[in-house]
């Protein structure tokens, strides 16, 4: 049955959302959120410091062979950083993750990374034999880095919607076909780029798993991919894969398309456990191909060792821990399957880089997250780094438990000071000495209870009838008031309960 339904971000939504966060905000951020954002940017940031000190020492003998300054690639690496990290905290800080969810924000951000895409084909330029980036003011661009972001956050705005009942299933699967399904055809059509593909459909597939799409959908959506990925094995990815089994045969005796792959064998095991030391690798003199962005990996493992290659892998192991658990902490399933798809889709191309380096996979060409050089493998990088953080900051919000609490008000009725013979004059107040409140069970209870004989006497301590039935209309009033709350919160989590229901059923 379809209904007529509401965009899912309005004015009234952010305005309130905001209110929720900076109560949020002056109530502290808890362990469970800020231990996941210290933990990814530490990681980020000492992955960033490492690609540093990697780019200088694997790229001076390139440097230098191309007549330029041994400072080059790391100096226009240092600035691609500084820019991205400035990106990242603008986007963390200010942009609310929700504007990626629909609206002119997501939209602006989807359609430049498309425009890059279909610009390849036309003004592309090809390098090393794939053409897959485009010239903007003098510099290079890969149009794919940006555009597996806006796919992977359109699959989580669709799929958000069509949980949320914002948009019915016609409207969802026309809206998975114009924005995931057919860019990402046309960039394996256009530009032949395989390891992009199996990337952007890594954070696709974490997007649907983490937004609990049912295996019945999972698994026959994998299964199509994995058939056309088969079908597509066709050419020279057939004979890379041959050479991905036995790179010395490869029809020039190991100096053909298996060369490559040779050499980063020879890198790792020059480097053994502890590695031949930092700047001393010698498969950069020129022997191992792409040493400073494809295969620096390769360089890590001959410089650093076994040693130094575990340490990257940990620190992607805590990038993908960290930013899982914010995923978990998301409060939406928009949040939850934007966070976790990037960082799926972030760490998959980290480790398909590296499995390609040590020979686990076939050559894809994907540059390795926060180390290989080049500016737009950085940008990408700290961009999804800056998403993620924004899920982190928009997560520091009231729990229902804390709105609940805050909203409760607690009435005391209070004793003023008065002589004797006078009447009393009964007053409330939320906090004080003196105060009597309704205990169950009890007509009324004091800090300082007046004693039997004052209450014959009459004395200071004595209450009037008129004050006791102040008083018991005012908890009267409080109790009725905390019954209608919970009615109210019984209502909303019965609501909650057959939505759910409702959404498991379709």
């Amino acid at each position: 049955m379809e209904m007529t339904r509401t965009p899912s971000y309005d004015t009234a939504g952010s305005v309130e959302r905001e209110q929720a966060r900076r109560q949020a905000d002056a109530r502290g951020v808890p362990a469970d959120i800020m231990l996941p954002r210290i933990l990814l940017v530490v990681a980020t940031v000492l992955l960033v410091l490492v690609g540093l000190v990697m780019v200088f020492s694997a790229s001076t003998i390139e440097a230098i062979s191309q007549g330029e300054s041994i400072f080059s690639y790391v100096s226009k690496q240092a600035i691609f950083v500084v820019v991205g990290g400035l990106a990242a905290f603008v986007i963390a800080k200010f942009i609310p993750y929700h504007v990626w969810q629909s609206g002119p924000w997501f939209w602006a951000g989807w359609g430049i990374a498309m425009l890059m895409l279909l610009a390849v084909p036309f003004v592309g330029t090809e390098i090393l034999g794939a053409k897959r980036w485009i010239f903007i003011g003098g510099m290079s661009i890969q149009p794919t880095e940006f555009a597996k972001i806006a796919l992977v956050v359109a699959a989580s705005g669709i799929l958000y919607r069509y949980r949320n009942e914002l948009s019915t299933t016609k409207d969802t699967l026309v809206a998975l076909v114009v924005l995931v399904v057919l860019p990402l055809a046309f960039l394996y059509k256009t530009q032949s780029d395989m390891g992009s593909a199996i990337v952007i459909l890594m954070g696709v597939f974490a997007v649907m798993w983490i937004g609990e799409v049912p295996l019945r959908v999972i698994v026959p959506a994998f299964l199509v991919v994995a058939l056309a990925g088969v079908i597509g094995m066709v050419g020279y990815r057939a004979d890379r894969v041959s050479v991905w089994l036995n790179p010395w045969n490869d029809g020039e005796g190991g100096y053909g398309t298996g060369y490559q792959m040779i050499r980063s064998f020879y890198a790792f095991a020059e480097g053994g456990l502890f590695g031949v030391g930092l700047g001393n690798s010698r498969e950069k003199f020129l022997y191992l191909p792409e040493a400073e962005t494809d295969f620096i990996f390769s360089v890590i493992g001959e410089e650093l060792g076994l040693i130094g290659a575990l340490f990257v892998i940990a620190l992607f192991l805590v990038v993908l821990y960290a930013g899982l658990r914010i995923a978990h902490h998301a409060p939406d399933s928009f949040g939850s399957t934007m966070a976790g798809g990037l960082t799926v889709m972030l760490v998959g191309q980290a480790f398909l880089n590296m499995a390609c380096a040590t020979g686990l996979f076939p050559t894809t060409g994907k540059p390795l997250p926060f180390i290989s050089s080049g500016g737009s493998s950085i940008l990408a990088s700290l961009f999804i780094i800056g998403l993620v953080m924004s899920v982190s900051v928009g997560s520091n919000v009231l729990t229902p438990y804390e709105r609940r609490r805050n909203d409760l008000n607690v009435i005391r009725v209070e004793q003023s000071p008065r002589r004797r013979g006078e009447k009393p004059e009964p007053r409330t107040r939320e906090n004080g000495s003196n105060s009597l409140v309704r205990i169950p069970g009890e007509r009324f209870a004091s800090s300082e209870r007046a004693s039997d004989g004052d209450r014959r006497r009459g004395g200071a301590g004595a209450i009037s009838p008129s004050s006791r039935a102040e008083g018991r209309r005012k908890v009267r009033e409080g109790a009725s008031r905390a019954d209608d709350a919970a009615r109210a919160s019984r209502r909303e989590r019965a609501r909650q309960r057959a939505l759910d229901s409702e959404r498991r059923r379709r």
